[in-house]
């Protein structure tokens, strides 16, 4: 039978941050609240919560990257929101933000969520933000977490394995 790693969704032990992108406010102070009330429910001490505003979501991937680099967070969730326009400035902000959110997870190894909604129209963000689709703040939250507690798990676990092959 195989071995099975599942992070439980407990951070009374975490420090965790979100940076949040201030751009499209009206909808990022909801995925705001979606991702500090998850935490607070998943036992994240409020004094071991952290909030990073930001100017817009292309600018969620630098802030993320200090904090990374500080040494302090056991996770970080970013949040932001990124509607449609006119022209061809969505694809290049939302691709950006994507791909340098998950630059920083992959470059400090700590879990780095995307909580970035990507739209079409303001209903599309509305109803990810709290509404019939969920909240994908707390959806990161819940990621950052779960991955979080799940690192020591698996460090643990190969420790074990290469102390059995000494």
């Amino acid at each position: 039978m195989p071995r099975t790693f599942e992070g439980p969704l407990d951070g009374a032990a975490l420090r965790v941050a979100v940076v949040v992108a201030r751009f499209n406010e009206l909808i990022t102070e909801k995925l705001l609240a979606g991702a500090v009330d998850t935490a607070l429910e998943s036992g994240v001490p409020d004094e071991s919560i952290d909030v990073v505003w930001v100017p817009g979501a292309f600018e969620l991937p630098m802030a993320a990257q200090w904090l990374a680099d500080s040494g302090a967070y056991d996770a970080i969730t970013c949040v932001g929101a990124v509607i449609r326009g006119e022209t061809p400035h969505f694809d290049f902000v939302a691709g950006e933000a994507a791909r340098g959110i998950a630059d920083v997870a992959r470059e400090s190894g700590l879990p780095v969520t995307f909580g970035v909604i990507t739209s079409d129209n303001l209903a599309q963000a509305q109803a990810r933000a709290g509404g019939a689709v969920g909240n994908k703040g707390r959806e990161a939250m819940l990621a950052a977490i779960e991955m979080a507690t799940l690192r020591p798990l698996v460090d643990a676990s190969m420790a074990r394995r290469e102390g059995s092959l000494a």
